[in-house]
C-alpha cells in the first residue's frame, strides 16, 4: 500500500494565510494614506448631493433648414453636449430632453459654470474661409454731408494707400502651417482694400490669360469671369457697406456681427468681426467645412514659443480641399494670401499662408491659454451640433433636498446594517466576529477607492450610488454566511475544525463566484444601457461586488484559516457559533470504519 505523499494539502489549503492577510493590509493602508498625502479625504458629491447649475437650453431652426428640430437631432445634440460636458472633467452631469425643443443640463458644484456654459451652448459651425478685405474693427465714420467726387476719390486713394501699406505688414509671418492672429498693434492699423477693389482684383485673378501679378494680359481677350456672389440682397456695395457699419470694438457689436455672420450659408460671403475685435473682415464662401475636422486637441508649443495652441487633423476630403485653398491663397498678396477660421460666426484666427499646406493637419495659434485652448479643442472633437440652442435659464440647484434623501438612506442602511448584525451575533455567536471584521475591510476599501475615483476618473457619488453601496451589504454578507454554512456542514459530517474550513472552502468558493458572477454581470448591463443617476448606482454595485470576491479571498479565508488554530474556535466552545452539541453532529464515520475488522468467511 502506497503510503500517503508528506505535505500534501486538502483541496483549497492555504498553507500561508499570515502572508495574505499581511497583503490586503498593506493595500489598505497604502490606499488610505494616499487618501490623506492626495488632500482628498472625502468622495466626490454629485449634484443631487452637493448641489450645482441647472441650464435650459431652447433649440432655434437654422437657415435653410426648417424642419431640423425633432427626435433624431435633440438626441444627438443630448450626446455631443454630454460628451463636451464630460471632456471638462465632469462624469456626473445631467443632459436629457424635455418636450419637442429643450434640454436640460445639470452640472454638478465645483464645475466652471461660465465655462460649461459656453460648452453646452456653442453650435461649433466651423468654416474655413478666404480673407477678400480687413480693416481697423471700429465702425467707419460716414462722410460728411456735402462731400465731393474728388474727396471720396482722395478717400479711395488714401484706401489704395493703405492697402499697399498692408502688403508689407508683416504682422502675421508665413508660415508653412497656420501660426495664428496679427499682433494687436499690427491688427489696429486699417489694412488691406476696399470690398470693390478686392472683387475687382479676384474678377482679374480669374480671368483668362491673367498674368502673375493679376493683371489682364493685353495680348489676351480681356473677357471677365462672372464676379463672386456677394451675400444675400446685396452687391460689393452693400457688403462694403455693412462692413463700414460693423463696430466689433464692443461686445455687443460683435456679437450682432457673430449672429449675423453665422445666419448665413455657406456659400455667401460674409462681414465678420475677429475674436478680438480689433480687426472686421469681408470673407469668401467657406472652402472647408468643420465636418471635414477628424480631431483636435490643445497642445503647448515649446519649440516655437507660440504657447497654447490647437492642433487640428482632416480626413481624406478635408485634407485635399485644405491644401487646394492653402495653395491658392499662397499666390495672393496680404490680404488676401489669409484664411480666417470661423467658428459660428466669429473669426478665431486668420493667419497667412505662404505655401500649400499638405499632409492633412494645421494649426490654429495666437493668445490662446490653456483654458480657452482646451474649449475649442474639446468643441470641435466632439462634433458640431445639429442645432442651434439659446439659454432661456440658469439656476442654482441647491442639495437640501438631496442631503435630507441621503439622510434617510443613510438611516435605513444603518437598520438594515444593524439587524444583520444582530443575526450574526445571534445564529453565529463568535463567527459573526469574523463577518463583521470582513464587512469593516470591505467598507474601508470601498470608501478609499471612491475617493481616489473622484479627481482620477471624476466619479461622482450620487444617491443611486450610496444605495448600491447599502445593497452591497447583503451581497458581502450573504458570501459569508455561505462559507460559514459550509464550515459547519463539515462539521455535522464528524470532522474537526481545520480539516472543515479546509475542505469547506472549495464548495463555498464556487457558489460565491458564481452569485458574485451574477450580480456583476446584472451590474454591467445596467451600466451600459442606462444613463445618468442610474449609472451611478449600477458603478458602484460593480465595484463592491468586485471588492466582496477580493474580501472573502484575501481577508475571510486567511482569517478563518487563523482561527481555526485557535483553541476557543478548534474545541468548539459555545460560543464560537461551531459547538459540536448544536450542530447535531453525527459520530465519524471514519473512526466507525476503523473499528470494524473484515470478517473472515470460515468463520461465518
Amino acid at each position: 500500500m502506497a503510503a500517503p505523499k508528506k505535505g500534501r494539502r486538502s483541496p483549497g489549503g492555504q498553507g500561508r494565510p499570515g502572508r495574505v492577510l499581511a497583503l490586503i493590509l498593506i493595500a489598505m493602508v497604502a490606499l488610505t494614506g494616499g487618501m490623506f498625502a492626495s488632500g482628498h479625504t472625502t468622495p466626490r458629491l454629485g449634484i443631487d448631493l452637493a448641489g450645482g447649475t441647472s441650464f435650459t437650453l431652447e433649440a432655434k431652426n437654422q437657415p435653410g433648414r426648417p424642419n431640423a428640430i425633432n427626435a433624431t437631432n435633440m438626441n444627438t445634440a443630448v450626446g455631443i453636449i454630454e460628451r463636451r460636458v464630460n471632456g471638462l472633467g465632469v462624469t456626473e452631469a445631467e443632459v436629457q430632453t424635455q418636450g419637442d425643443n429643450h434640454i436640460i443640463v445639470n452640472i454638478p458644484k465645483g464645475t466652471d459654470a461660465k465655462q460649461a456654459r459656453q460648452q453646452v451652448g456653442t453650435t461649433a459651425q466651423l468654416g474655413f474661409r478666404p480673407v477678400l478685405t480687413a480693416t481697423a474693427g471700429v465702425k467707419t465714420p460716414e462722410p460728411a454731408p456735402g462731400a465731393t467726387g474728388k474727396d471720396k476719390g482722395d478717400k479711395g486713394k488714401q484706401d489704395e494707400k493703405n492697402g499697399e501699406k498692408s502688403k508689407d505688414d508683416k504682422s502675421t509671418g508665413a508660415t508653412t502651417k497656420p501660426s495664428g492672429s496679427p499682433s494687436p498693434t499690427a491688427s489696429a492699423k486699417p489694412q488691406g482694400r476696399p470690398v470693390t477693389d478686392a472683387l475687382k482684383a479676384d474678377e482679374a485673378d480669374a480671368t483668362p490669360g491673367a498674368s502673375a501679378s493679376g493683371k489682364p494680359d493685353a495680348k489676351k481677350d480681356d473677357k471677365k469671369a462672372p464676379t463672386p456672389t456677394p451675400a444675400p440682397g446685396g452687391d460689393a456695395a452693400a457688403l462694403q457697406k455693412k462692413l463700414d457699419a460693423l463696430d466689433c470694438s464692443t461686445k455687443e457689436g460683435r456679437a450682432k456681427a457673430n449672429e449675423a455672420a453665422a445666419a448665413a450659408l455657406p456659400t455667401d460671403m460674409i462681414a465678420a468681426c475677429r475674436k478680438d475685435g480689433q480687426v472686421k473682415e469681408i470673407l469668401g464662401p467657406v472652402a472647408v467645412e468643420g465636418t471635414n475636422v477628424s480631431g483636435a486637441n490643445a497642445v503647448f508649443d515649446t519649440q516655437q514659443g507660440k504657447g497654447w495652441l490647437v492642433q487640428l487633423k482632416f480626413d481624406s476630403a478635408g485634407a485635399k480641399k485644405f491644401a487646394q485653398v492653402t495653395g491658392q491663397l499662397a499666390t495672393k498678396q496680404s490680404p488676401q494670401n489669409q484664411f480666417a477660421i470661423v467658428l459660428d460666426g466669429e473669426v478665431v484666427s486668420d493667419p497667412s499662408v505662404s505655401t500649400s499646406i499638405g499632409g492633412g493637419s494645421a494649426e490654429i495659434s495666437g493668445g490662446f491659454t490653456q483654458q480657452s485652448a482646451s474649449e475649442l479643442a474639446n468643441v470641435l472633437s466632439y462634433g458640431a451640433l445639429p442645432l442651434s440652442f439659446d439659454v432661456v435659464t440658469e439656476t442654482t440647484v441647491t442639495a437640501a433636498l438631496g442631503g435630507e434623501q441621503l439622510r434617510a438612506g443613510l438611516i435605513a442602511g444603518a437598520i438594515g446594517l444593524f439587524l444583520v448584525i444582530v443575526y450574526l451575533v445571534a445564529y453565529y455567536r463568535g463567527l459573526a466576529l469574523v463577518a463583521l471584521a470582513s464587512l469593516a475591510v470591505s467598507a474601508l476599501l470601498t470608501y478609499t477607492i471612491m475617493v481616489h475615483l473622484g479627481p482620477a476618473i471624476g466619479f461622482a457619488l450620487n444617491l443611486p450610488a450610496v444605495c448600491g453601496a447599502i445593497v452591497a451589504i447583503g451581497i458581502t454578507a450573504d458570501s459569508f454566511i455561505v462559507y460559514f454554512e459550509r464550515i459547519r456542514d463539515e462539521i455535522r459530517e464528524g470532522r474537526t475544525l481545520r480539516p472543515a474550513v479546509e475542505r469547506g472552502w472549495p464548495r463555498a468558493r464556487r457558489t460565491i463566484l458564481v452569485s458574485d458572477f451574477v450580480s456583476f454581470l446584472a451590474a454591467a448591463v445596467l451600466f451600459v444601457v442606462t444613463v445618468g443617476k442610474v449609472q451611478g448606482f449600477a458603478f458602484t454595485l460593480g465595484l463592491t461586488t468586485l471588492l466582496d470576491v477580493v474580501v472573502v479571498f484575501f481577508f475571510t479565508k486567511p482569517l478563518m484559516t487563523i482561527l481555526a488554530r485557535r483553541k476557543f474556535f478548534a474545541s468548539g466552545h459555545p460560543w464560537s457559533g461551531l459547538d459540536p452539541a448544536r450542530l447535531g453532529v453525527r459520530p465519524p464515520l471514519r473512526a466507525s470504519r476503523r473499528r470494524s475488522a473484515p470478517v473472515d468467511p470460515k468463520e461465518a
